[in-house]
């Protein structure tokens, strides 16, 4: 017999696979989309606790979109609807498995939802990785974003080639981004630190590398179709088969027909983008600071010179302290949305989206993986399958965590930090200038 008292459910982690969880859990009254349309699937009150490390939530939306894809961003409003429906909560500034283990949330919540995503980074594994003007696309594009892990970081861009490792959709982001115009970037929320550092710039050429040939490229048909926006930049595609595969006559396939299409309208322009196929790098050149990349396309080795290698080859899930992991997929192991450990089910721990499933799919993917960590949750709960003597009410699970964490934020906390990067984009035209350390984020 179940009690009458909400279920008490924790999500760690506040991008899109959590806010779609929880979304779920608090089910609109016209209920939520289940298999094949809208259903009525909560039949008992909930209460959800959404927690994230940073003081601020949605995830990549925030911090991982790229900023001048401003219409990708407004899907944060459907995450704002989420958090204003009863029964919802955001905490923030909270580090589960240091700030607060997984074995205190085990025994708080009758239920915990892991969405925290892939934070970790996929390496080349190259001599020379490590040189200075050599980073990840993690790092790269958080720096941009303004993501408070590494807003921290400078890169010089005071060279004329940069050579991106990886061909998938965030390489063509950092492509865009390196060779958009400044006047464009300064309508976008781009950190104010990586305006000023592409203001200097002088990059003129980005060469973006592909182990494979065109037709196996990672990149998407909108993201490819963009670079053809980009002002005064010519389209060159190189390396092995390629040239060979774009001139046939079977050419077909979206991104093949509008790779070809972009290499005969943009053939000339005072920038450059190589798209290089078939290409892989052997090593990082370079004393102190990178000078260039070895690299071998069809067994021939060649030289690219370039002030800044950035790796676009994936992010990583990274082990959570008291759960399972998977290290060769870098994920956590599950089953139908439960966690599992040694082929069991984890009691009352669930997991969506990337750290799931891994870095791959679109934001629109996480909606379905998020169901499934729902429908288990609900399914268990029916069931009696989870231990609810013992976890605690909402207040004093505030109060614990606040005893733990005195900086801990909430959902007011976030609109204040709002309203005022809004206020002071206004001022420039801006849709906001984003605060960027956890100092500037805690003091508003």
């Amino acid at each position: 017999m179940l009690d009458a008292r909400p279920l008490r459910v924790a999500i760690v982690g506040s991008g899109p696979s959590g806010m779609y969880a929880a979304g779920h859990l608090l089910e609109s009254p016209a209920g939520t989309f289940f298999e094949h349309g809208l259903t009525k699937r909560v039949r008992h009150p909930i209460s959800v606790d959404v927690i994230d490390r940073l003081p601020t939530p949605w995830g990549l939306i925030r911090g991982g979109v790229a900023p001048d894809h401003l219409d990708k961003k407004k899907i944060a409003s459907i995450y704002e609807a989420i958090a204003r429906r009863p029964g919802f909560r955001f905490i923030g500034n909270i580090q589960v498995g240091a700030d607060v283990s997984v074995s205190e949330l085990a025994t708080w919540y009758d239920a915990v939802i892991y969405a925290i995503g892939c934070d970790g980074e996929r390496r080349l594994s190259i001599p020379g990785e490590g040189l200075a003007g050599s980073c990840s696309a993690h790092r790269f594009v958080g720096w941009y974003n303004g993501q408070p892990d590494f807003s921290h970081q400078t890169f010089d861009l005071q060279t004329d080639r940069a050579v991106i490792v990886g061909n998938g959709n965030v390489a063509m982001d950092i492509a865009r981004i390196l060779l958009k115009s400044v006047d464009e970037l300064q309508k976008t929320d781009i950190a104010s630190h990586a305006l000023k550092a592409l203001e200097k710039s002088t990059i003129r050429e980005v060469v973006i590398l592909g182990r494979r040939g065109p037709k196996d490229a990672a990149f998407n048909f909108p993201e490819l179709e963009e670079l053809g926006e980009l002002h005064d930049t010519a389209i060159v595609v190189e390396g092995g088969s390629a040239l060979t595969q774009l001139s046939s006559n079977h050419c077909n396939g979206t991104n093949l027909e509008t790779l070809r299409a972009l290499c005969a309208r943009q053939r000339t322009g005072r920038r450059r983008i190589v798209l290089r196929f078939d290409t892989s790098p052997l090593a990082v050149l370079g004393g102190s600071h990178v000078t260039g990349v070895r690299v071998a396309s069809e067994g021939v080795e060649d030289e690219i010179k370039c002030g800044l290698l950035i790796a676009a080859i994936g992010y990583r899930g990274t082990a959570l302290p008291g759960l399972p992991f998977d290290d060769i997929r870098g994920t956590i192991p599950s089953h139908e949305g439960r966690v599992i450990d040694s082929g069991k089910p984890v009691t009352g721990a669930y997991v969506a989206g990337w750290i799931r499933r891994g870095p791959r799919g679109i934001i629109g993917s996480n909606k379905k993986c998020a169901r499934d960590a729902v429908m288990a949750l609900l399914t268990d709960f029916e069931l009696d399958r989870l231990p609810r003597l013992g976890t605690l009410a909402g207040d004093d699970v505030l109060a614990r965590l606040r005893q733990q964490v005195p900086g801990a934020t909430s959902f007011d906390h976030w609109k204040r930090i709002d309203q005022v990067e809004r206020a002071l984009g206004s001022n420039f035209a801006r849709p906001r200038i984003k605060l960027t350390s956890l100092d500037e984020l805690l003091k508003v």
